[in-house]
């Protein structure tokens, strides 16, 4: 019998975890990971920039993971995560060969096609930049296709920022206006110190045809949504990524819940014109 390769098995439905291989891992933070799989059963795309998995880690537990960059062209699937519980950590110490289960893919994704012959702004903090990832290298791989393109970055300081290497590429380019500013730094930072959304009145955009990618603390994101609505951005052209405590993903469990609505079923992307009145009301 000729060996063929690691046979494809389909997986039972959408609370059964596919394996899936470590084929690289890349360290962002001491206490952040980059995560490069590929499939050993089913391979569980098609996938949509913005959207989530649940990763589990094998003996720890599951969490929900964005997607930092989708599937294409033999490239692996990638997930950035920062240990910050049992579930996590575990997760940033796998190695490559080592084997963990996902589900997915889960949740609504950024209308990036939508945004199509208009202007876009990217507003990213911290971490927030990871989901926002897929969204600024469909825009730059499409570039002919986007107006003005701004894509705003904040971290709390130099050595908290993910894919260093990647944004100075961005920003060698003439085609796109990267900018990037820390909370604090030491004297050996020449950029920008202060919040991402001071950032904002320096961007160039056409207000009435512009879409916004925001991503970040829930604070930071209602920050630059109101931002953006100053100037004069629709709330309905204003997307942001929210996060809550998903469990099942498939809304049956009720953890997510937001006012009326399941984050893992109707996000974790909405307009803000949807999220922006839930977002500023206290006890949800």
């Amino acid at each position: 019998m000729n060996d063929t390769g690691p046979t494809r098995v389909l997986v039972g439905g959408p609370m059964v975890p596919a394996r899936h291989r470590v084929a690289g891992v890349f360290r962002e933070m001491a206490d952040t990971m980059t995560l490069a799989l590929e499939p050993l059963d089913s391979d569980l795309g098609p996938y949509v920039a913005g959207q989530f998995n649940m990763l589990w880690a094998f003996g720890h537990g599951e969490v929900p993971v964005s997607i930092s960059r989708l599937p294409a062209d033999g490239r692996p699937l990638l997930h950035t995560i920062r240990a910050v519980g049992l579930a996590t950590s575990a997760l940033c110490s796998l190695r490559e060969g080592d084997v963990v289960g996902l589900r997915g893919p889960f949740g609504t994704g950024w209308a990036v096609d939508r945004a199509k012959g208009g202007d876009v702004v990217v507003v990213a903090g911290g971490l927030g930049l990871a989901p926002l990832r897929p969204v600024v290298l469909a825009v730059l791989a499409d570039r002919a296709s986007f107006g003005e393109v701004a894509v705003l970055i904040g971290a709390r300081s130099p050595d908290a920022l993910v894919y260093h290497d990647e944004i100075l590429s961005w920003r060698q380019r003439l085609d796109v206006d990267v900018q990037v500013t820390v909370d604090n730094a030491g004297q050996d930072w020449s950029g920008d110190v202060g919040v991402v959304t001071r950032l904002l009145d320096r961007a160039r955009f056409d207000p009435g045809g512009t879409t916004a990618f925001v991503c970040g603390p829930e604070i930071m994101m209602r920050f630059a949504a109101a931002g953006l609505l100053e100037r004069q951005i629709p709330a309905s052209a204003v997307q942001v990524s929210i996060e809550r405590n998903m469990k099942c993903a498939v809304a049956h469990c009720g953890h997510c819940q937001l006012g009326p609505t399941l984050v893992c079923r109707d996000g974790a992307v909405y307009p803000y014109d949807v999220i922006g009145p839930l977002l500023a009301a206290r006890g949800l």
